[in-house]
């Protein structure tokens, strides 16, 4: 059974970073792609970040282009979201999830994901 477990959430000030980790366990954590999502307050899930088995592609969500980073450590078995210039619309709990086969899948697409975590709140104060 996979298990994925996020970290790193809290309040920061507008203007701030924050640094989410997934630590991932039980699975063939090389294979998989991984994603973030996020849920703001009344808001429906949102694609944010994803990361091909490579490592080599990475995909973003428009409004977090060129200030989120999305990462891989195979050795760790962790998948990261540096998150940079933070703005008040980025408060939300962040997901990471993983698809558990090579090859493309639908990075936006929640339906291709296999393995949730909880999630980790980030709070983001103007």
């Amino acid at each position: 059974q996979v298990q994925l477990a996020e970290s790193g959430g809290g309040l920061v000030q507008a203007g701030g970073s924050r640094r989410l980790s997934c630590a991932a366990s039980g699975g063939a954590f090389a294979n998989y792609a991984f994603g973030w999502f996020r849920q703001g307050p009344g808001k429906d899930h949102e694609f944010v970040a994803g990361i091909d088995w490579t490592g080599h592609r990475t995909y973003y969500e428009d409004s977090v282009k060129g200030r989120f980073t999305i990462s891989r450590a195979n050795a760790k078995n962790t998948v990261s979201l540096q998150m940079n210039s933070l703005k008040p619309e980025d408060t939300a709990v962040y997901y990471c999830a993983a698809h558990r086969e090579r090859g493309l899948w639908n990075v936006e697409n929640r339906q291709s994901y296999d393995y949730w975590g909880q999630g980790t709140q980030v709070t983001v104060s103007s």
